[in-house]
């Protein structure tokens, strides 16, 4: 009788779908949990939490792509080169908040890079049209306060924080 109906071998099996719908439902609670976390990291409000990102999260708040967050401009949107860059972004961040400065304006160059490659990737519709695109290596030496209002009278610019 060892392979009967209450036998070894069904116990086993009945484990082993056991484990696996465990492991299956896990996998499926820890992408969720990895999807919010890296949609919320994304947001005006979380980067507004530190005090280097203040002012940036205000004038984009009232700038024209206040609709949109912050990483869709400043992350890359392929997730492979996403993780990596927001960690060490975020670490410098972090490190830049402890030491009490200022988000460095203008930005590095490979933060530049990613914006850039973002304006063009979201405006392409516009930009075939646009004979000048090559004057200039980035979008924002003509465009410089569309997103963060950088030409306005600073006055104009600091606001009190939502």
């Amino acid at each position: 009788m060892e392979g009967g109906r209450n036998g070894p071998a069904q116990k086993s099996s009945i484990r082993g779908w056991k484990w696996l719908l465990c492991g299956l439902v896990g996998g499926i609670v820890i992408s969720g949990v990895f999807a919010w976390a890296l949609n919320a990291t994304d947001q005006r409000q979380f980067c507004a939490s530190c005090h280097i990102m203040r002012e940036a999260a205000v004038t984009q708040k009232k700038g024209m792509h206040a609709n949109l967050a912050c990483n869709e401009c400043h992350a890359p949107h392929a997730l492979a080169a996403k993780l990596p860059f927001k960690a060490v972004a975020g670490m410098e961040d972090i490190i830049g908040n402890l030491q009490g400065k200022d988000i460095p304006i203008p930005p590095a160059k490979r933060h530049r890079d990613v914006i850039n490659q973002n304006c063009i990737n979201c405006h392409s519709p516009v930009n075939v049209k646009v004979a000048s695109m090559a004057v200039k290596p980035y979008c924002t030496d003509c465009h410089r306060s569309v997103a963060h209002m950088r030409l306005n009278p600073i006055s104009e610019r600091t606001v009190g924080y939502d």
